[in-house]
């Protein structure tokens, strides 16, 4: 599976942010609600082999096929939320890039929060 090795300190992972490992994203949180809409017993910390991997190094067939056995859903559904989370994601490094546009994008952040 493409990602990084958690195994190999040597290996240089330009691209990942560490902050992923523990961070509340859309991904982990469909998937903790997933489990607990399962009735699953696994921890939520489960998620966190999942959730930067969905990031870092994309969402495997094998891992769909997982995640929705787990949480009682379709790959379709796992697919539509990793591409969810991708989506926000690349927001986030827009704000990141340009943070002029952040008071821009509270507005309907608010508005939706609160409709």
């Amino acid at each position: 599976m493409a990602g990084r090795d958690l195994d190999d300190p040597e290996a240089e992972f330009d691209d990942h942010d560490p902050a992923w490992d523990t961070r509340d994203t859309p991904f982990r949180r469909w998937l903790i609600d997933g489990l607990t809409a399962a009735g699953s017993t696994l921890p939520a910390e489960a998620v966190s082999l999942f959730a930067p991997v969905n990031r870092y190094g994309g969402l495997s067939e094998t891992n769909a096929d997982l995640l929705a056995i787990l949480t009682h859903t379709t790959v379709d559904m796992v697919r539509a939320a990793h591409k969810a989370d991708l989506q926000h994601w690349a927001r986030e490094q827009e704000l990141r890039d340009h943070p002029d546009l952040t008071v821009l994008d509270a507005d309907p952040d608010r508005i939706r929060d609160h409709s």
